[in-house]
């Protein structure tokens, strides 16, 4: 068990930080949800204040008040067997409550946490436990915080800076380089006793032939060799649904990428500013990856490669596709009850993808994390990394 102190100052130092990410937003951006897959950011903060609410404290505090009944209604996201909620649609119509009434809905919860765990008795293995997924949970929103910004501002006509400060696009400094892993067999997966989610477990051994990986993620000077050759427009390079989708969407480039006066432009959480050539593509899809993995010659790597030669390159830049399926491991088991419903339940029609991204909180990624999303989501700092 860790301490009581560090524990509760964990929390305390997760609960301030998401409220960190917010002082940027003007009071109207908190509210806007343009698209089903993001989320106004004021329903983060309620959604990761319930979880905290819900799973610990109407459950495990002796005579904890619940600060509002109809909470659970409006901040429960997709636990089927936590009660009814508001379809995930309709969040952008939640004029209330109000920004300021989840602000004290916050308050109230973290002291209420910080009352009951600075007493070291009710700090049970069972509480430690699920403390410590509400932590990772919320710091799994903090990243969705910032990639649904990003995604209300960067449709706003205006593109509006959410912080100057915040640096994106580091440039690629290491020269591109094959790294070359030999063929055996690989152990996949969690060991130890530190945290870890659900689907990391069931360690087991996979045989791997001998393949070579890029040191380095693909630039977004390289992704443009890719467009202007007319990589979306060979047909022949897509997989049938990624065609079907550049063709109904009419995808000519990456997410936030702009041409003004001839000039290539891109909408960063930093500004609106010229394309960085020497930056990491980010915001792709699955199909983006891999028709310009086709298109290279090249493929992208499985998550058992990624993983088994994570440790001969620099990762946590972009979230990287991998041509794995998001499946269970080996005797995977999901945890009884709605925790249950965390992973497990999405494992069907998505790919999985490793390594973290500009916009992961700290504190919060390993080898074996394993995101997922469906083909072609790309609002999420996601990139490319080849492999042969």
């Amino acid at each position: 068990m860790v301490s009581t102190t560090a524990l509760l100052d964990f929390l305390l130092e997760t609960r301030k930080h998401s409220e960190t990410l917010c002082k940027p937003l003007q009071i109207e951006d908190y509210v806007v949800q343009p698209i089903e897959d993001v989320s106004p950011p004021k329903w983060h903060l309620g959604h990761t204040t319930w979880f905290f609410e819900d799973f610990i404290l109407k459950k495990h505090k002796p005579g904890y008040k619940e600060y509002n009944s109809q909470f659970s209604f409006v901040f429960n996201s997709y636990y089927e067997s936590m009660g009814a909620r508001v379809v995930r649609t309709d969040r952008g119509n939640l004029s209330r409550p109000t920004v300021n009434e989840i602000y004290d809905y916050r308050n109230y919860v973290t002291a209420q946490l910080k009352d009951w765990l600075s007493d070291e008795k009710n700090l049970t293995p069972e509480i430690e436990s699920l403390v410590e997924i509400g932590i990772h949970h919320e710091k799994q929103h903090q990243e969705l915080l910032l990639t649904d910004i990003k995604y209300i501002l960067g449709n706003n006509p205006l593109l509006p800076t959410y912080s100057e400060s915040f640096q994106e696009n580091k440039p690629v400094s290491d020269s591109q380089k094959w790294i070359q892993i030999d063929a055996g067999i690989y152990e996949i997966g969690h060991e130890g006793s530190d945290f870890c989610y659900d689907n990391e477990l069931g360690r087991h051994k996979v045989y791997l032939n001998p393949f070579e990986i890029s040191n380095t993620l693909v630039t977004n000077a390289e992704y443009l060799e890719f467009i202007e050759a007319g990589g979306y427009e060979h047909a022949l390079l897509w997989h049938s649904e990624g065609w079907a989708w550049v063709s109904a969407n009419t995808i000519k480039a990456p997410q936030y990428w702009h041409t003004a006066d001839g000039v290539s432009m891109h909408y960063t959480l930093g500004g609106y500013k010229p394309l960085n050539l020497e930056a990491p593509v980010t915001h792709i899809s699955y199909y983006e990856a891999f028709a310009y993995a086709q298109w290279r010659g090249l493929r992208l790597p499985t998550e058992y490669e990624w993983e088994a030669a994570q440790e001969h390159f620099n990762w946590g830049e972009r979230w990287e596709w991998t041509e794995s399926a998001y499946l269970p491991y080996p005797g995977y088991t999901k945890a009884p009850g709605a925790l249950g419903e965390y992973n497990g339940k999405f494992m069907v029609n998505q790919k999985t993808l490793r390594g973290g991204s500009v916009a992961t909180s700290a504190n919060h990624t390993r080898p074996t994390y394993r995101n997922f999303f469906h083909p072609h989501l790309r609002w999420q700092f996601t990139g490319i990394r080849l492999a042969k």
